[in-house]
């Protein structure tokens, strides 16, 4: 799926928090969303998961203005992933990635076969498959997170949109998340925090700014020097590591310009 934003703008209480942000997510690819805290990524993923109506501009999927749809609809399109594990409930991790298959079911119809072997199929993928009948409020936070992404997968979307999801995990399972991620035929707009991580994962990136998209492209040329020192206040290099990934070493705060 295509993802295509024109022109978006969203305010609150007389505050522009996303300014005129262009972008266009092509479909199948993995796409790192970054910034410093209070840049916009969370409320630009917002307005592009429908959940928040931009106060200008538009969201498109494949072509379609998405206003007016309604959230069945836009369900059958995207999987949100929220940034916090926290919640508490007594219900199954089995029957909350579930939960992913309400936007096609009817009403009053129950899980069939198909609904089954999806979730079946996601709490595999998202490696949860011996903590099916754990409840809820027993997990971790990093198995919570989990659990949200394999509510994503059973949703089967066009699209996943993740905000933060590395949040609450240990090293290992967030490498875990971003290959499953980066492997899915899916297109994926992702949040992240970690340039280590989006720079490895991620086809190309999306860097925010006070509200306002300052740069976009593969990794190498989004995170340079100058950039990594202007926006974040760091002094680093994204180089290879002896793996041959790309990742960012840092030598420390930059310092200060002129007043």
């Amino acid at each position: 799926m295509r993802i295509t934003v024109e022109n978006l703008s969203w305010s609150a209480r007389g505050t522009t928090v996303v300014r005129d942000v262009h972008a266009e997510i092509l479909p199948g690819e993995t796409v790192g969303l970054i910034g410093p805290n209070g840049s916009g990524k969370s409320s630009l993923l917002r307005c592009v998961a429908g959940l928040r109506a931009p106060t200008t501009g538009t969201v498109r999927y494949d072509g379609e203005d998405i206003r007016g749809w309604d959230a069945r609809r836009v369900a059958r399109r995207i999987a949100f992933v929220e940034q916090s594990a926290d919640a508490d409930s007594d219900l199954r991790v089995a029957d909350v990635v579930a939960l992913g298959r309400t936007p096609f079911r009817g009403r009053w119809r129950g899980p069939d076969a198909t609904d089954r072997a999806v979730v079946d199929a996601a709490l595999r993928h998202a490696g949860l498959t011996a903590l099916a009948t754990r409840t809820w409020r027993s997990l971790s936070g990093g198995e919570r997170q989990r659990a949200h992404l394999a509510r994503a997968l059973a949703q089967q979307p066009w699209g996943i949109l993740l905000d933060e999801p590395t949040n609450h995990l240990d090293i290992k399972h967030q490498l875990a998340l971003m290959e499953l991620l980066a492997a899915t035929d899916q297109t994926v707009l992702v949040s992240l925090h970690d340039l280590s991580l989006a720079a490895r994962y991620c086809d190309r990136l999306l860097l925010m700014c006070d509200g306002t998209l300052v740069a976009t492209g593969a990794p190498e040329d989004v995170l340079t020097p100058g950039r990594l020192r202007d926006v974040f206040g760091i002094d680093a290099a994204l180089a290879p590591d002896p793996a041959g990934h790309l990742a960012l070493t840092c030598r420390g705060v930059a310092a200060a310009g002129p007043d």
